[in-house]
């Protein structure tokens, strides 16, 4: 699995970095999200999704590869 990111739908709400901060960070000069783990294995596949769905603006997606 991989986590994408849509980055001109983020509005810097930071949910995913409250969720999963392993896997998420925010742009010190926009507060976009910027993910930095992009893949995901089942271990941490639970976190991704609960990011993925507080996100406020729908900017994150778990993708199968």
């Amino acid at each position: 699995m991989r986590i994408e990111a849509d980055l001109d739908r983020c509005v810097g709400a930071g949910q995913c970095v409250l969720t999963a901060p392993a896997r998420f960070d925010q742009n010190d000069e926009d507060g976009r999200v910027v993910v930095l783990q992009a893949e995901v294995d089942e271990a941490g596949a639970e976190e991704v999704r609960e990011a993925v769905t507080v996100c406020p603006s729908q900017a994150l997606a778990l993708v199968e590869q």
